[in-house]
């Protein structure tokens, strides 16, 4: 989309805008409502009744409540240790995880969940803790999303259903230097007779690229023509959100951005690769506007956090300076991105990938196994944000003050 507001900018922003050549465009705000539905595939979807219908089932939890009677009811995690947070058999679906830590100041980076789903040997699941609550930079803020909430204090939901046919098993590994010295959970699950044929399985991946490198560094402005004359049409250095083989359907994104450079971070495209061959130079079958018009927001979000049920940026710190921190996220529970053989989700940073500031994300789907291989996990320590000297436009840091701090 055009980035010329139709509204007063401050004189910061004008700046900024006077240097992009354009002319301004005006459209008509449109409105709708949307009922979040579960995604295709998955039992209980469809319009039925819910809660009020009378379906086959037992319901289960897996908690960390205190086997002796007492109220030490927390797990403890050694460091290199991986705790078994839920072994069950099938057919069954987890409707819903909560999680809350006491752990030393990385543990959102230090601690990665995993699922297996019917004795898969790889996991479906595999991030940070914190990521795969939307907390993509470490840090804990409060929120709520029709997917995941984040509570006060700490408190880590998961709403997507996550159905298995024989068997899950979801742990949590302490891959930091200090112990977790209590770990509580509470999974609510409900085994069922059996599962449609075209049920799908939920898979999360991370990825980072920090920083996500950028072709040039000689650069001062969005506006700066170095920048607007590149074009970048199939896609190529774009930052990679999740690859998949098979079949199934995109459901989120949740991105974490730790600026390096000055300026906005968010005019880079979404372009979303859909039953395509590996390394084939195609245009993309989905081609967005802009970064923030695909997490559904616009005009640099105004420079304020927000959250929706399908779309928000809860974490915004110091915009457009070096040092400043966005937590986004976007939910296609409504209108999922459906694939019959491969998708491959990514994004520019900045236009035609010219910015080079850190990504760290989480991509969600629903597919049929067995899925492709992740990528490896970057160490523990390099998951832990921290600014790089990149070169291009920069000014001294400010302080990156979480605007909704958590003890």
């Amino acid at each position: 989309m055009p980035k010329f507001p139709l509204t007063p900018v401050s004189p910061r922003r004008r700046k900024l805008l006077a240097s992009m050549a354009g002319a301004l465009g005006a459209w008509p705000l449109l409105g709708r409502s949307a009922q979040a539905g579960t995604p295709a595939g998955v039992a209980g979807a469809g319009p039925e009744l819910g809660p009020a219908q009378l379906r086959p089932g037992t319901s289960q939890k897996a908690s960390s409540y205190d086997r002796t009677g007492g109220n030490a009811d927390a797990y403890t995690i050694a460091p290199g240790k991986t705790l078994t947070v839920l072994a069950a058999n099938g057919p069954g679906i987890i409707r819903h995880c909560w999680f809350t830590i006491a752990a030393g100041p990385h543990h959102l980076k230090d601690l990665v969940l995993r699922m297996y789903w019917d004795q898969e040997t790889a996991p479906s699941v595999e991030t940070p803790i914190g990521d795969f609550f939307g907390l993509s930079l470490g840090d804990y803020f409060t929120y709520a999303s029709q997917a995941m909430t984040v509570a006060p204090m700490k408190a880590l939901n998961c709403y997507l259903p996550m159905p298995f046919r024989s068997s899950a098993l979801v742990t949590v590994t302490n891959e930091g230097p200090a112990p977790v010295a209590a770990f509580y959970a509470n999974l609510d699950y409900e085994l069922v007779p059996q599962l449609p044929a075209d049920t799908l399985y939920l898979h999360a991946q991370y990825r980072q690229a920090a920083p996500c490198t950028g072709w040039t560094d000689d650069w001062q402005s969005n506006g700066d023509p170095i920048v607007l004359r590149q074009t970048n049409l199939y896609g190529e250095g774009n930052y990679v959100v999740m690859e998949a083989t098979g079949q199934g359907q995109y459901i989120g994104t949740s991105l974490g951005v730790l600026q390096n450079q000055e300026g906005w971070w968010g005019e880079g495209d979404d372009m979303v690769f859909i039953d395509t061959n590996p390394g084939q130079r195609v245009l993309p079958t989905i081609n967005g506007t802009g970064s923030e018009d695909y997490f559904n927001g616009a005009w640099d979000f105004g420079d304020r956090s927000f959250a929706y049920p399908f779309n928000g940026a809860p974490l915004v710190v110091n915009p457009e300076r070096v040092g400043g921190r966005w937590c986004v996220y976007r939910w296609h529970l409504p209108d999922p991105i459906r694939f019959r053989q491969s998708l491959r989700m990514t994004l520019e940073h900045g236009h035609a990938n010219a910015r080079s500031d850190n990504y760290y994300s989480v991509g969600y789907w629903y597919q049929n196994e067995p899925h492709a291989a992740f990528p490896a996990l970057p160490s523990a320590l390099d998951r832990h944000p921290q600014l790089f000297a990149v070169g291009g436009p920069s000014e001294t840091p400010l302080p990156a003050a979480n605007p909704n701090p958590l003890p």
